[in-house]
């Protein structure tokens, strides 16, 4: 049965006409779901009984199930998921100051291993549907203090690797008669396939792109991304040059600093070399512990040279503030603890 959070308004519109309905009817749905936080059709009161009914039969009306809720003493909240099929994911709702950004997965389980994170760790297994992402961003709006103004695709999963799925979800996020979250308020977050990152750029939405880097060559890179042996740092700057040319928007370079491995001088010289003259900024992280992958972050006198090293070379770094340490908010750290139990 199809998920009616799988259906742009356009769509919703033209499906409700084929059954000899209302075209108007779409949008009050949308309202319903998007504004009012609607859990079922029979809470729509200005729809007819008939239309509720032929809903109620024709489509499906999904919901996530909450596994776990941990809360930081910073006020970032995390929130695990089961899924129909016994998957489990997580999202992240972020306050700061004057936004509420909320943080989603693209995929149950991550193929792409990279050393640092904890999410490709119990492997993959599947895709999320366009209709699962948008329930993650729905609950996180219904259930924290105000509405969502930011959304990153920075959980568990690769984005691009689900392309069509996130895009789709992306569009009707960004709807007017949806959450209305502006396309400059959303990002997506990816290790670096590049001919994803091709089609990203010709797709006309302002959405902010930022590439997980991590290390300033091949080898290092090599180490702890194994998507770069497919995809090798240099064509990646490449592509990324070409995204900022086509689409004349900044990208952003995270760089997961980790003790002993990419955190030094030399590598923060290096980095600036091949991120000079580009419209980027670098997003400094000092790696979150994972005792399962033996990964420390670096000291902290050590951090503030690499960020001093690259404000020297012209880029601009910022450091992120650890947000959530106390309730494992780093990507699939809390999925990971709770299969394991």
């Amino acid at each position: 049965m199809l998920n009616i959070k799988e259906l742009s308004l356009k769509e919703l519109e033209e499906l409700l006409v084929s059954w000899g309905e209302k075209r108007f009817h779409a949008a009050q749905i949308f309202s319903w779901i998007y504004q009012r936080g609607a859990q079922d059709f029979s809470q729509m009161s200005n729809l007819s009984l008939a239309l509720r009914k032929k809903l109620e039969e024709r489509l499906q009306f999904s919901s996530l199930n909450l596994a776990a809720n941990l809360k930081s003493s910073d006020g970032t909240e995390k929130f695990l998921f089961s899924l129909a099929d016994n998957n489990f994911i997580e999202a992240v709702s972020i306050p700061m100051q004057k936004r509420l950004t909320g943080c989603v997965s693209s995929q149950a389980g991550c193929k792409f291993a990279c050393s640092f994170c904890a999410s490709g760790v119990a492997g993959f297994r599947r895709n999320l549907s366009a209709a699962e992402i948008i329930d993650q961003a729905l609950f996180l709006n219904n259930h924290s203090h105000g509405k969502l103004t930011h959304l990153v695709f920075m959980g568990t999963g690769e984005p691009l690797d689900n392309y069509e799925n996130v895009l789709k979800a992306i569009r009707i996020i960004n709807s007017p008669q949806s959450l209305n979250i502006g396309a400059r308020r959303i990002t997506i977050s990816t290790s670096g396939i590049i001919p994803a990152i091709r089609q990203l750029e010709k797709e006309g939405l302002q959405i902010e792109l930022s590439v997980s880097l991590h290390a300033a060559d091949n080898r290092t890179r090599d180490s702890i991304m194994p998507i770069n042996k497919k995809y090798p740092l240099q064509e990646l700057i490449a592509a990324c040059k070409n995204y900022i040319q086509a689409t004349n928007r900044q990208v952003t370079f995270e760089y997961i600093l980790i003790k002993g491995l990419n955190s030094d001088l030399q590598n923060a010289l290096n980095l600036g070399k091949i991120l000079k003259r580009m419209n980027c900024k670098v997003n400094l992280i000092p790696a979150n512990p994972v005792e399962e992958l033996k990964i420390f972050p670096p000291e902290k006198k050590e951090i503030v040279a690499f960020k001093t090293s690259l404000l020297k070379s012209g880029i601009n770094a910022t450091l992120r503030k650890s947000r959530g340490e106390d309730i494992h908010a780093a990507c699939g750290q809390l999925r990971l603890k709770y299969e394991k139990s």
